[in-house]
C-alpha cells in the first residue's frame, strides 16, 4: 500500500488536462484565481496541487466541480506572455486527495493527503511490466503514432507505478479513464488496468485497419478524382481563368511591378512573394507574409503631385481661409518662391505653437490646398510607445507599421503636407521614447532613409512638408524642438476675432444648423458684444461655441413659426447668450491700494492676474498663497528683500518688518501659477500696501526683479499684451530689453496702448503708483 502524509498547498484547477505523478510539461495559465495560486506558490516553497475540472465549459470552478484524486507538482519556471497569460514549468511529485478544501476569495487552498508509491521487487510486479511494455511495444507498432524512442525511454523505467503512469500519458484515453488510473492507488491493481485499456486499444485497431482496406478502393476512385481536378485546374490556367492561390500571387505579381518600388525594395517583396507562394495557406505563417507585401505594394513609393507653384493663387487661398497671422503665411510663401527657384528644396519642418482655438490645424490643411498637396494628420496626443511611430517588428503577432507610415499609405503620395497634432502630448515610458523617434522623422538629413520596424525597407520621407502643432513648448524636449522652425500664433485682437467671426465661424454655423443669410443676421455691433462680454480667450473656439447657440435658438424660433428671419443687434444678444460671463473694460473699477495687476503667460494664452498684498500687526512673517509655484515664490522672497533695503527711499517705515505679518495672495488659488514674471508687480503691490499709496488702474505690468531692483526681460510678451488690451488695460509696463518684442504686437493694439519700458524698480513705480499717500 502506498504512504500517506498531510500538506497544504495552493490549488490550481485543470480543463481538460491531466497530470501524472514525474510528468514534465508547460502549461498556460490565465484565470485570475490560478495566476494567484500560481503567484502564492511561488512565494511559499513552489508546490501546487494540480486537479481536473469535471466539465470543462465552467470557468469558475467550485469544490464540486473538482476531481478530489489530482496530483501534488513542483513550478519549475514560470513566465509572463505579451498576451498576459503565464507560462508555467511544472514537474509532478505524488498523487494526493484533497482532505479539506478552502476558498480564499482570490485563490483556492486545500489540505491533502499525499500518497507515495511503494518500491517493489515483487515477481509478480515484475511479471505485470514485462507484459504492460509488451503490449504497449505492440500497440507502437500498430498505431505508428508513438515513436520508438519513447518505447526506448519508458522500458528503462524501473518502478511499476511510474510506468504505468508514463504509458497511460501516451495512450489516447478519454479524461475520465485517465483520471480513473489517477485515482488507482494500489500499484499492481494500476497496472492490471492500464494492460486492459491497451488490450482494448489494440482490438480498435485490428478493426480500424479492417475497415481501411475496404475504404481504400474508395480512397483511390477519390485520388483519381484529385488528380482530373489539377489537370483541369492546370489547363484553366493556360486559359486565362484564375482561383485560389494562383489568381492570388498573379494579382501581388501585378501589385509589386506598378508600386514603383526601388530596386531593393522590388527584390525583397518578389522573395516573400516565394515564400508565400511555398507557404500552405492554412498555416499561420501565410497571412503574415501576405499582410506583409500588401503593405508593401501600398505605401507610396514613387507616387506624387505636382506642386502648384503660384504664389499669388497661395496667397489668395491662405487669405481666404485665414485671417490675421501674417507670419505664417509669409512663412509659406518663402518656401513656394525658393521652390520655384530651385526645384530641389527638402521639405520644411514648421511647428505652428500657441493656444487652442486659434487655427494651427486648419491653416496646416490650408497649406495643403495652396500648394495642391495631399493632406493628412496624425494625433500624437497620448503616444507613449516608440512603436507607434517606428512600427513593431513583424515577428509580433498582431505587428503593424508605426503611424508615420500608416499615414504615408493614407495620403498616397511621396510629398503630403504631414500634420503631426499635438507634438507636445508625447509622453515616455518603460515601453520606449517616442520622441526620441521623431527625431529621425523629423531631421531633414535623416529622413531620406527613415527605417520602420515593419517595413524594414529604408523609405524617403525627405520629400514630406511635416507641420507639428503644440500648445507648450517647454514639454517638448530641446532635440526635437531643435529640428523644428517654431511659429508662434499668440492669439487674435478683437478686430480680427469680429472679422474671422463675419468671415468664417459665422457661415459655417449658418450652413450647419440649416439657415442662410436671410434668416440670420447678426449685426457687427452684437458680435462685438460677443466677443467683449461672452469670451475671453486667445483663440475663437470660444466664440464659435457662442455663435453655434445663437443658430440654434434661432432655427427653433423659425421652425416653431414665431418669426421667419432673425436680425440681431447688441441689445438682443443677451436674450439670446443670457447675462454677460465677462467685464469688459478696465481690469479694476477704481485705483487700489496693495492691489497690482500683473500679466501672465500660459499655455492657452496670455491671461491677467491680481496679485494682492495685505498687512497685519505682526513680526514681519511673510505668507504667500494662491498656488504658486517655486518660481513665483522666488519673486515674492526677492522683491521682499528689495523692499526691506530701500524702506526709506520709499518713505516706507523701516521696521515695518519687525511691526507687520504681510499678505501676498493670487486670487483663483486652485489654479497653479508660476512663472519668472511677476516679480515687478508683487513689489508694487508690496510698496503700494506700506506707503499707502493706490496703484493706478489701468496699469499692467510684466518683468522679474533682481534683489537690486533691477528689471530683467520675460517671454510671451505678444500674449500678455493681447490679454491686457482683453482686460481693458491702457497702459503696459515692460523691461526694457523687450523693446524689440513689441514689433510682434498688431499695430491695431499698439495704436491703443501705451508702453513704458522700464530697466529698474524705481521707474516702475513712478509709473504705477499715484503721487500721494491715500487714506
Amino acid at each position: 500500500m502506498a504512504k500517506k502524509k498531510e500538506i497544504i498547498v495552493p490549488l490550481l484547477p485543470l480543463r481538460g488536462l491531466l497530470v501524472y505523478p514525474t510528468m514534465v510539461l508547460h502549461l498556460d495559465v490565465g484565470r485570475d484565481k490560478s495566476v494567484q495560486a500560481l503567484e502564492k506558490a511561488m512565494v511559499d516553497d513552489h508546490l501546487i496541487f494540480l486537479t481536473t475540472q469535471k466539465d470543462i465549459s465552467i470557468d469558475e470552478p467550485a469544490e464540486d466541480d473538482l476531481f478530489r484524486m489530482g496530483t501534488l507538482t513542483k513550478v519549475k519556471q514560470m513566465l509572463k506572455l505579451p498576451n498576459g497569460t503565464i507560462r508555467v514549468l511544472v514537474e509532478g511529485l505524488n498523487r494526493a486527495e484533497i482532505s479539506s478544501f478552502k476558498d480564499e476569495e482570490d485563490h483556492f487552498t486545500v489540505s491533502l493527503k499525499v500518497y507515495e508509491d511503494r518500491e517493489s521487487k515483487d515477481v509478480e510486479d515484475q511479471a505485470l511490466m514485462r507484459t504492460m511494455l509488451e503490449y504497449f511495444e505492440q500497440y507502437i507498432k500498430m498505431s505508428k503514432k508513438i515513436s520508438a524512442e519513447t518505447y526506448s525511454s519508458v522500458s528503462d523505467i524501473e518502478e511499476p507505478g511510474r510506468m504505468a503512469d508514463i504509458i497511460s500519458s501516451h495512450l489516447p484515453l478519454k479524461l475520465k479513464e485517465k483520471q480513473d488510473i489517477l485515482e488507482t492507488i494500489d500499484v499492481k491493481e494500476r497496472i492490471n488496468r492500464v494492460i486492459e485499456i491497451i488490450h482494448n486499444e489494440k482490438e480498435v485497431l485490428n478493426l480500424e485497419k479492417k475497415i481501411g482496406q475496404r475504404v481504400k478502393k474508395s480512397m483511390e476512385r477519390t485520388q483519381k478524382e484529385y488528380y482530373l481536378r489539377e489537370q483541369m485546374k492546370a489547363i484553366q490556367k493556360e486559359l486565362g481563368d484564375k482561383e485560389g492561390k494562383t489568381g492570388e500571387i498573379a494579382e501581388l505579381t501585378e501589385k509589386i511591378e506598378l508600386a514603383g518600388m526601388p530596386e531593393h525594395v522590388k527584390e525583397t517583396a518578389y522573395k516573400e512573394l516565394d515564400r508565400y507562394e511555398k507557404v500552405p495557406t492554412t498555416s499561420a505563417e501565410s497571412a503574415v507574409i501576405r499582410n506583409y507585401i500588401e503593405w508593401l505594394v501600398s505605401i507610396p513609393w514613387s507616387k506624387s503631385t505636382e506642386d502648384d507653384l503660384d504664389i499669388h493663387k497661395a496667397e489668395r487661398i491662405l487669405n481666404q481661409d485665414h485671417y490675421g497671422l501674417e507670419t505664417v503665411k509669409e512663412r509659406v510663401l518663402e518656401y513656394l518662391a525658393v521652390q520655384q527657384l530651385t526645384h530641389s528644396l527638402k521639405g520644411p519642418i514648421l511647428c505652428l505653437a500657441g493656444p487652442p482655438g486659434v487655427g494651427k490645424t486648419s491653416l496646416a490643411r490650408s497649406i495643403a490646398r495652396s500648394l495642391n498637396r495631399n493632406f493628412v494628420r496624425v494625433s500624437l496626443g497620448g503616444v507613449r510607445d516608440e512603436s507607434e511611430i517606428r512600427g513593431h517588428r513583424r515577428t509580433y503577432v498582431g505587428a503593424m507599421p508605426g503611424r508615420i507610415i500608416q499615414g504615408m499609405k493614407k495620403s498616397g503620395t511621396i510629398n503630403p503636407v504631414f500634420l503631426l497634432d499635438e507634438i507636445d502630448k508625447m509622453s515616455n515610458d518603460f515601453r520606449g521614447d517616442p520622441s526620441a523617434a521623431m527625431l529621425e522623422v523629423l531631421d531633414p538629413e535623416q529622413n531620406h532613409n527613415f527605417s520602420d520596424h515593419y517595413i524594414e525597407e529604408q523609405y524617403d520621407l525627405s520629400k514630406v512638408m511635416f507641420i507639428a502643432t503644440a500648445n507648450n513648448l517647454a514639454t517638448i524636449p530641446g532635440p526635437l524642438r531643435d529640428r523644428m522652425e517654431i511659429i508662434t500664433i499668440a492669439g487674435y485682437t478683437e478686430l480680427e476675432k469680429i472679422n474671422i467671426a463675419k468671415d468664417h465661424l459665422l457661415p459655417k454655423q449658418l450652413k450647419d444648423h440649416g439657415l442662410s443669410k436671410a434668416q440670420l443676421q447678426l449685426r457687427e455691433d452684437a458680435i462685438q458684444k460677443v466677443v467683449r462680454y461672452y469670451t475671453r480667450e486667445a483663440g475663437v473656439r470660444g466664440l464659435e461655441r457662442q455663435l453655434a447657440t445663437i443658430c440654434r435658438k434661432t432655427a427653433k424660433i423659425i421652425v416653431s413659426g414665431e418669426k421667419k428671419r432673425v436680425v440681431l443687434t447688441d441689445r438682443g444678444v443677451e436674450e439670446f447668450l443670457g447675462k454677460p460671463k465677462f467685464r469688459y473694460g478696465q481690469a479694476e473699477l477704481e485705483d487700489q491700494i496693495g492691489v497690482a495687476t500683473g500679466l501672465a503667460y500660459t499655455t492657452v494664452g496670455g491671461d491677467t492676474l491680481q496679485i494682492e498684498v495685505s498687512l497685519a500687526p505682526g513680526k514681519g512673517k511673510l505668507v504667500l498663497t494662491g498656488k504658486l509655484g517655486d518660481v513665483m515664490k522666488e519673486s515674492a522672497q526677492a522683491a521682499f528683500s528689495y523692499v526691506r533695503s530701500k524702506a526709506e527711499e520709499l518713505g516706507i517705515d523701516k521696521d515695518f518688518h519687525e511691526k507687520h505679518d504681510i499678505h501676498i495672495h493670487v486670487p483663483e488659488g486652485a489654479v497653479p501659477k508660476d512663472g519668472p514674471s511677476a516679480g515687478i508687480t508683487i513689489a508694487t503691490a508690496l510698496v503700494s500696501a506700506l506707503s499707502g499709496r493706490a496703484i493706478r488702474r489701468e496699469v499692467g505690468m510684466t518683468g522679474e526683479i533682481t534683489l537690486r531692483g533691477r528689471v530683467l526681460p520675460i517671454g510671451g510678451v505678444k500674449e500678455k499684451t493681447l490679454s491686457a488690451h482683453r482686460a481693458g488695460l491702457t497702459k503696459i509696463i515692460l523691461p526694457k530689453d523687450n523693446e524689440k518684442d513689441i514689433d510682434d504686437i498688431p499695430e491695431s493694439v499698439r495704436e491703443q496702448l501705451d508702453f513704458v519700458l522700464v530697466s529698474h524698480v524705481d521707474e516702475v513705480l513712478s509709473h504705477a503708483l499715484i503721487s500721494g499717500e491715500t487714506t
